[in-house]
């Protein structure tokens, strides 16, 4: 019997500018390249990074067919699709830009809940160093916050007072 390889599987890290040197086309185009996807599993209680949700082919997001309306997805568990965006200051890197989607799944009836429209533009928001958390629940933002913490503490620490401040629990 085989056994499963499990995947430990980090944040991408900042790589030099690909962009570097490049004097004409595409010069200021933003890059994917210091993004990685984070899924909160509230029920569970637990995040991990999941790179395939960078083209919604998360495992969470595999075999289910999305709507956009949630009163189509009856029963649903919650999850949060967070955008994390890694970049460095003269300290050490940092986390940078942070933006939260809501996305519901019903493993049962193979459903889901999310807007597509709203993921795309919070990617580009945290490319783009904005700090979007402040719609989700206490307990989301405590697994979140914890997670980032202990993923390295010192780009937690480095980041901005906005995103602590943020995902502090009340």
């Amino acid at each position: 019997m085989e056994e499963k390889k499990s995947k430990n599987i980090g944040f991408n890290i900042i790589k030099n500018d690909p962009m570097d040197g490049h004097k004409g086309f595409g010069k200021g185009v933003l890059t994917l390249d210091n993004v990685s996807p984070v899924i909160v599993d509230v029920d569970a209680g637990e995040a991990t990074v999941d790179v395939g949700a960078m083209h919604a082919r998360s495992v969470v997001e595999k075999g289910i067919k999305f709507l956009p309306d949630r009163n189509e997805v009856p029963d649903a568990k919650l999850y949060w699709v967070v955008w994390v965006t890694i970049d460095r200051k003269e300290e050490g890197p940092y986390y940078a830009g942070v933006t939260a989607c809501e996305m519901t799944v019903n493993r049962e009836i193979r459903r889901g809940y999310k807007l597509l429209p709203e993921h795309v533009n919070r990617l580009d928001k945290s490319i783009k160093r904005h700090i979007i958390v402040d719609h989700m629940d206490e307990k989301s933002k405590a697994i979140l916050a914890d997670f980032l913490q202990k993923h390295d503490s010192g780009m937690w620490e480095r980041s901005s007072d906005e995103l602590k401040t943020g995902l502090s629990v009340k």
